[in-house]
Order: C-alpha cells, then structure tokens, then sequence
C-alpha cells in the first residue's frame, strides 16, 4: 500500500470473504456472535455491516450491538505497523472530542489481529479490525449549503491541528513516500494513463501534471507540514440533524470515516482535498471552495504561498481520483458503479476550473472567504 508501483496488486487483492465467512471471523477474532451481516462498498478492502447479540451472559451486555468489520487487503497488511497507527490515531482523536469510531478489541486484547487463509494455492494474510458504526447520512446525500461547507473546512483544519499532538513510536510509518493518494505524488498518475481514452479528458490530465511540476513542486518546502486525513470525501463524512438549528445550519457532522489515506502532506493538501470532494454533489461547485476555505482558515490561515497553490491542488486531486478509478475499473469491473462516483461530475468541474482559469476561481474563493470576516489579510 506504499508505492504507486503496487497499486495494480492491490487492487487484484482485494479480500472476498463470504458473509458466513466474515461472520465466523467476528466471532473467533472478537468473541461476538453475530445476529446480521451486510457487506458494505468498499475501493480495495472489504467491509461489513455488522449487527451482534448482546446477552446477560456476554462479557459486555451493555456494549455496542452495530460494528463494521474491517478486512484490509493483503497489500496493505505487509504493513501492520502502518494500519496500527492508523487505528491509534482513531482513537486519539475520539478521545480529543472527534466523532470517530471506537475500536472493538481482540480476545488477545490488541485493536487488529494478522489472519492468515488457505486459499487452496497460497497462504493470505489479512489485518482484521472491528470498529464501532457510527451513525448518521453521507453528506452526499444531502444538499450542502455554505454554513456546512465552512463547518467541514473547519472540521479539516481542527484534524490536522489536533494531530500535531499525536505521538506513536510507528508515526513515521505515516511517511508514505510513493503513495499515489498523496497529493505530492500527482505525477505518479502517468503510469496510469492508459487507462483513459487518448481524448480531451487525458489532456486535461497531462495538462495538470505538467502545472503541478512547474507550480507545485518547486513549492513543496515552502508548504507547512502536517500529518494529513487525507480523504475527507463526501462518502466519509457522516452527518445527522442539529437539536438547535433549522435549515443548513441544521446539520452537524456525526461521524469520519477511513483513515487508511492519512500520512504527512501538509495543511494546504487537506484543504485542497475537503474542496475537491466537497465540490462532487454540488450544483454551484464554483463556489464551494470559499466557503470551505474559510472554515479552513479559521483555525489556520494559510500563507500566501499555500493560498496560490490550492488551485492548482483541487485541480491535481481531481486527476488523482479520476485516473486511479479508471484504472481500478479495468481490475475490478464489478465494482464500476463505486468506483466511478467521482467521475460522474468530476471531469465536467476539472474542465470548468481549468476552462475558468486560475485567477477567475480564486476571485471567486478569496472574496467568498473575505465575506466571512476571516482574519487573513487576503
């Protein structure tokens, strides 16, 4: 799971544990017995819905009866040590007031456990771990407006902020040099090309590449690190409505899913990423990344050097997603209607931005931002 060069056998790694199987798991691993289970969408891991008997008799009557099982692909559990502090930092932040899932322990008592399967041919390892399921809607399955734009901008900024303070001897585990969902990395996308038609949508990919080179990456130390959640997607974000609001204003987030992109990047990378995805659902997507950016900025002003560079980023984190799902399509067909999500608006916003051009959308971001009486001087 650590270089763009395994990305291909990820994918072709993917677990396929039945619904008995997966079940047989929770019990041997966990010590639950299993009342339901339903699989859940996934990109290269397999996830479950899982619903458990609790009895006088347990050893926990009162615990949570609603889990997810977690079966990591065999790729990415040759790094246990990444995927253990992947799940501290689930914890951490829960414990820091984060809506985040708690972790169900092992009967050895550990948060993960190294399965091992005869498949017939070879032995296959898989980190298993069972998280509590958090409550709430996608927030693409709702209409977002400005008041819960700036609220996500803000949830990115308090992640990132509240990590600083995260300490594991494996942290620097987290320095995922080649992996292909970090935003530096953008040029990694050539090796997958081929999975676009050789049309106007992968010259807006070379397009991008080329500017990131020029813009981007001369710029990389100018940026301030930080540890980066990294895919804060409008499928990983969980919302319910707000006790004291109306409209809007009346969500409030409930839940954030899927650490497995966390590593260091830096604060203008989450950013960038919350705008892009933030942007997928909308029917103004234009205007998102002011709303964002001053949730963002709230809690951290980005520097002038960042705030030219996010532009280009959102533009960069629209190449990544859209390239590395057509390419997962060609390994995982039956998995299209998932995969494809970004791409069903995601090429028309890359053509629109890029259409726009840069300093046309930044009039629009910057001045939105100002309206919020944001403390940067802009």
């Amino acid at each position: 799971m650590s270089s763009g060069d395994e990305q291909q056998s990820r994918a072709l790694t993917k677990p396929t544990f039945s619904d008995v199987h997966a079940s047989a798991l929770v019990e041997s691993v966990f010590g639950l017995k299993v009342s339901k289970i339903q699989p859940l969408p996934s990109y290269d891991d397999q996830n479950f819905h899982v619903y458990v008997s609790r009895t006088k008799d347990t050893s926990a009557p009162d615990g949570p009866t609603e889990y997810v099982l977690k079966i990591n692909n065999t790729e990415s559990s040759k790094t246990p040590d990444l995927i253990e502090v992947q799940s501290r930092s689930i914890l951490f932040l829960r414990a820091a007031g984060f809506p985040t899932a708690s972790m169900c322990r092992t009967k050895g008592d550990n948060i993960t456990s190294l399965v091992s399967v005869d498949s017939g041919s070879e032995i296959k390892s898989y980190v298993v771990r069972l998280m509590t399921y958090l409550p709430g809607r996608r927030i693409a399955e709702v209409s977002v407006g400005p008041r819960l734009l700036y609220d996500v901008g803000r949830l990115a900024a308090r992640l990132d902020k509240t990590l600083e303070t995260f300490h594991h001897p494996k942290v620097s585990s987290l320095r995922r040099e080649n992996f292909i969902w970090n935003l530096k990395n953008v040029p990694l996308l050539e090796k997958y090309l081929d999975a676009l038609d050789q049309n106007r949508n992968r010259e807006m990919i070379q397009q991008v590449i080329r500017l990131f080179r020029d813009e981007v990456m001369t710029k990389l130390n100018h940026f301030r690190e930080c540890i980066n959640h990294g895919d804060l997607n409008d499928h990983n974000i969980l919302i319910e409505p707000s006790k004291s609001t109306t409209g809007d204003a009346g969500y409030q987030v409930s839940g954030i899913l899927d650490f497995d992109d966390m590593s260091y990047g830096y604060y203008v990378f989450e950013v960038a990423i919350t705008i892009m995805y933030m942007m997928i659902e909308s029917q103004s997507p234009i205007q998102v990344g002011g709303h964002v950016l001053a949730g963002f900025e709230s809690l951290i002003p980005l520097t002038a050097v960042e705030r030219g560079a996010v532009f280009l980023l959102v533009c960069s984190r629209f190449c990544q997603s859209l390239v590395m799902a057509a390419h997962a399509c060609q390994l995982q067909p039956e998995n299209k209607d998932y995969l494809m999500v970004t791409a069903k608006t995601g090429w028309k916003h890359l053509e629109l931005m890029l259409d726009m051009g840069q300093k046309a959308v930044e009039e629009i971001w910057f001045e939105t931002a100002r309206s919020y009486g944001s403390e940067v001087s802009l």
